[in-house]
């Protein structure tokens, strides 16, 4: 079985687990499991004076409700297994965090390094118009987003091809999610994912009776942690997580070996070693090897790259006492149920990683409604802020204190309304699973409590439509 094969056959096993405990009637469980649409292209491109053939697919999981939601990435290993696994992913992902998405997802099988930027953005707008033509890319049916080898210029090219053949479409911009701020673009939306793995943990560790199932002391300050994959996702969690909650960053794990330092790393320094260099080999503020760190010993492992990093034949040497899932699917369903044996918490990676697609909703909402946030009522609550000050110095005789004012006399900006949106709803979503997680005894751990929620939801909005029974 190929890895592919493998990746979807875990989401499967893992969406059959939650069916089960949900007794599900067997048709209807089928019908949520499945993908309802995939679109195979196969597109040419005349480029370096002959004509290329591409291959790419996006596949609807569920557009109840809609429009489908997922990213697009571009890999010359991407096929139709993964993708239909991923879009499976987002649906439950979506449902899991209660946002009015169906679970969608895109690839395109190409090396990106292998073409200039020119050549990039016209295969990307040929594959756009094959996505629009299907009825694969609208703000009302199906909205991409970066994943994997693309970005935010790759988001604004398919909008623009879109916008060129829906001229009459108000909100074209609405159809992808991921775009530069001059553009519709929303702040915070590139450190998102990183920034909802750094909310996850620490709602895990604001859950005490959560964390004593682990072993570790109640504080996130000063636990140790692994980081694999130093892409976006894993350096703003490591980021996030050594300068703001003083974790200590001991290792890195990236394709051409591992960099570990006791004392914690730097990430911004290795960082831009890493963008100067291409690897970690070189690094002056640690120590480099060709092997893996993810078998090192430490209190939180973050698989931050790409799926089936953790199977049956490394899961006997991993130490971590509580693993993060900040890469989709990282750990295959063989792996999972042995974990679980040894009593090593996982926070899964349809919570841990759903901060994107959380901020993407952001996004689309401001397109939506053609307004940035905090435009109406940033300078009524400074207002509100400075007369509530006045009151206090007025009724206590003393100065309002310089420390800290600015933060409480200024008028949320978007970033601020982005950050506090974003961990409201990973907080409520880790509150749901942990008490579903402690108060049913057959549901084992966090990761069978965030599907059971997930299909739950499904299931439910089968059932209304008058397609489950």
């Amino acid at each position: 079985m190929t890895a592919s094969h493998g990746f979807l056959a875990d989401v499967t096993n893992m969406f059959n687990d939650a069916a089960e405990i949900l007794s599900l009637e067997e048709g209807l469980a089928e019908k949520i499991s499945v993908c309802n649409t995939t679109l195979t292209t196969r597109f040419g491109v005349r480029l370096r004076g002959k004509m290329y053939t591409f291959e790419g697919w996006r596949s609807v999981h569920s557009n109840h409700p809609s429009p489908a939601k997922g990213g697009i990435r571009f890999a010359p290993y991407a096929n139709l297994q993964e993708v239909e696994a991923l879009a499976a992913l987002m649906s439950y992902k979506c449902a899991l965090m209660d946002l009015p998405f169906g679970g969608s997802k895109g690839a395109l099988k190409i090396d990106p390094s292998e073409w200039a930027p020119h050549e990039l953005e016209r295969i990307t707008r040929r594959f756009a118009q094959e996505l629009a033509r299907h009825d694969f890319l609208s703000p009302s049916q199906n909205v991409p987003a970066p994943d994997v080898g693309t970005n935010e210029k790759t988001m604004i090219w398919i909008a623009d091809e879109y916008r060129r053949m829906k001229s009459n479409d108000i909100n074209a911009n609405a159809c992808v999610t991921g775009k530069p701020l001059a553009m519709g673009g929303i702040e915070g939306r590139i450190e998102a994912t990183g920034r909802g793995v750094q909310y996850a943990i620490e709602s895990f560790f604001q859950t005490p009776e959560d964390v004593a199932k682990t072993g570790l002391p109640e504080h996130l300050e000063g636990r140790t942690v692994v980081v694999q994959g130093l892409g976006n996702v894993g350096y703003h969690a490591a980021k996030f997580l050594s300068e703001e909650n003083g974790c200590k960053i001991v290792a890195v794990v990236e394709r051409d070996g591992s960099v570990r330092n006791p004392a914690g790393l730097n990430i911004e320094a290795l960082r831009a070693h890493m963008s100067e260099t291409g690897g970690v080999n070189g690094f002056a503020g640690g120590e480099y090897d060709s092997g893996s760190a993810l078998s090192d010993a430490c209190d939180i492992l973050i698989p931050a790259a790409l799926e089936s990093a953790i199977h049956d034949g490394n899961v006997h040497e991993i130490k971590a006492k509580l693993i993060v899932e900040a890469a989709n699917g990282p750990i295959t369903y063989a792996a999972n149920e042995i974990l679980r044996e040894r009593g090593v918490i996982i926070i899964p990676d349809l919570y841990a990683n759903a901060g994107g697609v959380t901020v993407s909703y952001f996004e689309w909402v401001k397109n939506l409604t053609h307004i940035p946030f905090g435009l109406m009522e940033r300078r009524r609550d400074e207002q509100g802020s400075r007369m509530l000050a006045r009151q206090i110095e007025s009724m206590t005789g003393c100065n309002f204190p310089q420390d800290g004012a600015d933060a409480f006399l200024s008028g949320a900006r978007e970033i601020d309304l982005v950050r506090s949106g974003l961990d409201e709803k990973m907080r409520s979503a880790y509150g749901e699973m942990s008490r579903l997680w402690n108060t049913s005894e057959d549901i084992p751990d966090l990761r069978t409590a965030a599907y059971i929620i997930a299909v739950r939801r499904l299931a439910d909005i089968y059932k209304a439509l008058g397609i489950g029974g």
